[in-house]
């Protein structure tokens, strides 16, 4: 699934990092902001699984 960048979208990102930010600083800034809108569209989707049922499945705790 590909989700459509909006220039305006990336502009207001840039403006928000610090003056200091570096290329990784704005890769990473990237991949967080994709990876929460696959997530917003797995979900409005209903692709998503139960909490309990994903810590079953890797063996964590409740």
């Amino acid at each position: 699934m590909r989700i459509r960048m909006e220039k305006e979208q990336a502009h207001k990102l840039i403006d928000r990092m610090p003056p200091d930010a570096t290329w990784d600083d704005l890769v990473h800034e990237i991949y967080v902001r994709e990876v929460i809108e696959h997530g917003l569209a797995d979900s409005e989707a209903g692709k998503t699984k139960n909490v309990k049922e994903v810590r079953a499945r890797y063996g964590l705790g409740e």
